[in-house]
């Protein structure tokens, strides 16, 4: 059995003071900056709002088959239970199918907001599914948010049906605004009942992503734009795509990275297609940034997710499990509210803390990016070995920043497959890359050590503490060790 350390085993020197979270430079980027009337709206969605993904879960109903695009980088998948990618789901539910999963996780996770569907093929291609799951779901629960993701093909002729189902949150995959690039991205199209390819399909596409995009925007509807990173491809073609989207409405911009693994079977992964970097990724969202929300959370969800980003309770789920389910939605409405309340008089005493004037480091002292291990809530409150992903923080001179996340193999496993644990636990440190701290609940004598000669430091001392504070105390600690001081120098010299 591995052996539990708390942090200041290791280190008796704990760091005084540090920054409130929301404060020193932080800024939840996707609701800071908005108006009131749409900051009301995405305040409790775990997929429009950075800091509602600590407190708030989603779920996804697998009820779109069909898709009226190939993507080089889709291999939809079914009966899949390995896979945590788009176009991934283990059961295809029927709309009846579907309203009750929704019921039953509803009244099983009380902190569930919102209900998307997302494929596995395109939504708006399978219209009458899709539309036949929300109007149901808008009777029978009404305190869930509706939402659709969409390829956009057919998104202009569906925003009337949209508005009529009182779905405002859209969410369009536009990878391009350039034909020549899409169709490097989309080998074809089905439109007008043929088969249409290269850049005449792309030129098709973009155009009815673009007027669907305006069409939504004028009535009111709040639209996110995904864009998925492929190197090479349309890296820095992206930019110009911000531009548009925003230009045009969008309020929050989603660049994702490509996944393209071979063993997925997708074309860019069978013909070798690499994804980006994590440091690529932070670059070029930091480029499309500017004045424009620039959503970094996002965890590229199967089409049957279910619980908070970055977990996964599909299994407890099962249409087989949900039969035996005795569901009382009424009373489960009146225990939602209560755990709604109760998150919102936790967020409200977060915002409320007293924000210090900064951090306490030299102006000159240079950027650390920092791993957060937490299961939500917006606390430290996680197992390094239990780890699923970790969340990545940049503290600097100006602030602490959420920057994104890394997915990590789970090594602490709990018996004694040291061979599998040693493997895993290598993973895991290669996905750290580029972090010099991390920070979580608890640690083991051994994951410590091997951090360390990775050149990462080990950080238990915080645990149960929100998050920005504690990246800010310890930024603080290694400025006043000298270590950013002595690492700037040397990276001048």
């Amino acid at each position: 059995m591995e052996l539990m350390v708390l942090g200041q085993e290791k280190n008796e020197d704990k760091p005084a003071g540090g920054c409130s979270a929301g404060s020193c430079g932080s800024t939840d980027d996707q609701v800071n900056r908005l108006p009131d009337h749409i900051r009301e709206k995405v305040e409790n969605h775990p997929c429009y709002s950075e800091k509602a993904h600590h407190y708030f879960a989603r779920m996804h109903v697998a009820v779109a088959p069909a898709c009226n695009i190939q993507c080089h980088y889709c291999n939809r998948k079914y009966d899949c239970a390995n896979e945590s990618r788009p176009g991934v789901v283990s059961e295809l539910l029927t709309p009846a199918q579907a309203v009750k999963k929704t019921m039953a996780v509803a009244a099983n996770i009380p902190q569930m907001t919102v209900l998307g569907i997302a494929g596995p093929g395109d939504p708006l291609a399978n219209p009458e599914r899709t539309f036949e799951t929300f109007r149901e779901l808008s009777e029978k629960a009404p305190d869930i948010k509706l939402c659709v993701s969409t390829n956009g093909l057919a998104l202009p002729d569906a925003v009337d049906e949209l508005a009529k189902h009182n779905i405002d949150h859209v969410t369009i995959t536009i990878n391009c605004v350039d034909p020549e690039v899409g169709a490097k991205i989309y080998p074809w199209i089905y439109w007008n009942n043929r088969r249409i390819k290269g850049v005449k399909a792309a030129k098709i596409l973009i155009e009815q992503q673009q007027k669907g995009l305006e069409m939504l925007v004028e009535r009111g509807i709040l639209v996110k734009v995904n864009s998925v990173l492929i190197p090479g491809v349309n890296d820095e073609h992206l930019k110009e795509v911000s531009r548009i989207v925003k230009a045009k409405g969008a309020f929050l911009h989603n660049v994702m990275p490509l996944i393209a693994e071979a063993e997925h079977g997708t074309f860019y992964g069978v013909m070798g297609q690499r994804g980006p970097s994590p440091e690529e990724l932070s670059d070029l969202q930091d480029a499309c940034a500017g004045d424009m929300n620039m959503m970094r959370h996002c965890r590229q969800c199967r089409a049957d997710a279910v619980g908070m980003l970055g977990e996964d309770r599909g299994e407890e789920f099962t249409m087989d499990k949900i039969e035996d389910m005795e569901i009382d939605y009424a009373e489960a409405m009146v225990r939602r509210a209560a755990v709604h309340q109760s998150i919102a008089r936790a967020l409200a005493e977060e915002e409320g803390r007293a924000a210090p004037a900064g951090i306490n480091v030299p102006a000159t002292s240079r950027p650390v990016l920092m791993a957060v291990a937490t299961t939500g809530s917006g606390v430290i409150n996680q197992h390094f070995g239990h780890a699923r992903e970790f969340l990545v923080y940049e503290a600097s001179p100006a602030g602490v920043r959420f920057i994104g996340h890394r997915k990590a193999d789970q090594y602490c496993i709990g018996d004694d497959t040291c061979g599998e644990k040693e493997s895993a636990l290598t993973t895991t440190i290669r996905a750290l890359s580029g972090c010099e701290v991390v920070l979580c609940s608890k640690i083991g004598f051994e994951p410590w050590d091997e951090l360390e000669k990775a050149g990462i430091r080990p950080n238990g001392e915080h645990a149960m503490e929100p998050i920005e504070e504690a990246v800010a105390a310890v930024y603080e600690e290694m400025g006043a060790a000298g270590m950013l001081a002595e690492n700037a120098a040397a990276a001048a010299a």
